[in-house]
């Protein structure tokens, strides 16, 4: 797996025949989107051509691709493997492409937005040269934030919903912006990212009792991600913010495998963690108040027992990296255009 970076990833074809050119293209759509069996149809051109940039941070992908005409089939063989458990919100920006999936096709052309899943069975035919953006996530992570997709058979319409509309644009922010990211604020970028799709997303999918119950789970973990620099953080306070018992809460995570308590551990020490490993995250004890431990005897002995070496022990493998990583020669600009 290649590293997360906010550089630009390329890859190119242009003016290849169309026989080999749609076997790459097969392979470069693997490695940046889904896999799928592609085959010509009387719209492609003898000579194919193909484009796709990618930029990653925070967990995710902004992938912007274009294209001559193809058809392809992402088929039953290749759902559930781990490397397809994305999801993707795509904005069209010119073209016409038709997506044919759980006995409805879709036509979509410049303006159109819509989120697929990896793992749903999906023909794809590019009937005119297009330019898509696509924002990919990680399957698990859109779940955590809008656990009710999990129960539906197909997702739902985005249309033109003033919530997808205004992640359409953030995206296209994003897009802007990435180059002149640090982890800090990738990360934080791919978090807001994720609420505006939430957003987008749920008030279209239908509800039932246990979908209520993730919900509420993942609305609790999103409380306690808010929340980790106050000390006060607790069980009562996470109650009272969801207007829930102390006991209802606990009840509220007892099959999930992990309690509030531990959740809220959990969370602080990877921020704790997170910047630790930057340079300027500032020291031990200031990292530990800061995201709510109230003694640093207390966080190294549990920051040790989470991660296996002490807070210290982690800062000098972190910074010694980065100094290894700075002297590093650059990459060839060209190695990713194919």
């Amino acid at each position: 797996m290649l590293a997360e970076t906010h550089e630009a990833e390329r890859w190119h074809l242009r003016g290849v025949p169309s026989g080999p050119g749609l076997d790459k293209w097969t392979e470069i759509l693997a490695t940046t989107h889904l896999g799928f069996d592609i085959r010509p149809t009387q719209r492609t051109p003898g000579r194919f051509h193909g484009a796709v940039s990618r930029r990653r941070f925070g967990g995710l992908a902004l992938v912007d691709c274009a294209s001559s005409p193809w058809l392809g089939n992402h088929g039953k063989a290749m759902l559930g493997k781990e490397s397809e458990a994305i999801m993707g919100f795509q904005s069209v920006r010119k073209g016409v492409e038709l997506v044919r999936e759980s006995g409805r096709e879709i036509t979509l052309t410049a303006g159109d937005l819509v989120l697929w899943d990896g793992w749903q069975s999906t023909e794809v035919e590019v009937v005119e040269p297009f330019l898509k953006r696509t924002l990919i996530f990680p399957r698990e992570r859109v779940l955590s934030v809008c656990p009710r997709l999990a129960e539906v058979d197909a997702l739902p319409p985005l249309g033109q919903s003033p919530p997808a509309r205004l992640l359409a644009r953030y995206v296209d922010a994003l897009a802007a912006e990435l180059p002149s990211f640090d982890e800090a604020a990738g990360a934080a970028a791919a978090d807001a990212a994720l609420e505006l799709l939430r957003g987008a997303v749920e008030p279209s999918v239908p509800s039932t009792r246990a979908a209520k119950r993730e919900a509420l789970r993942a609305s609790v973990r999103r409380f306690v991600r808010a929340g980790l620099q106050d000390p006060m953080l607790c069980p009562e306070t996470i109650a009272r913010a969801h207007a829930i018992s102390v006991r209802a809460l606990h009840a509220l995570f007892e099959h999930s495998g992990e309690s509030v308590a531990g959740l809220v551990r959990h969370e602080r020490l990877r921020r704790c963690l997170e910047d630790l490993e930057r340079a300027t995250g500032g020291s031990v004890t200031e990292i530990a108040f800061r995201w709510g431990f109230r003694d640093a005897a207390h966080f190294s002995r549990v920051f040790k027992r989470e991660f296996g070496q002490t807070p210290s022990e982690a800062r000098h493998d972190s910074l010694a990296r980065i100094d290894k990583e700075s002297g590093a020669p650059a990459l060839d600009s060209d190695e990713h255009l194919l």
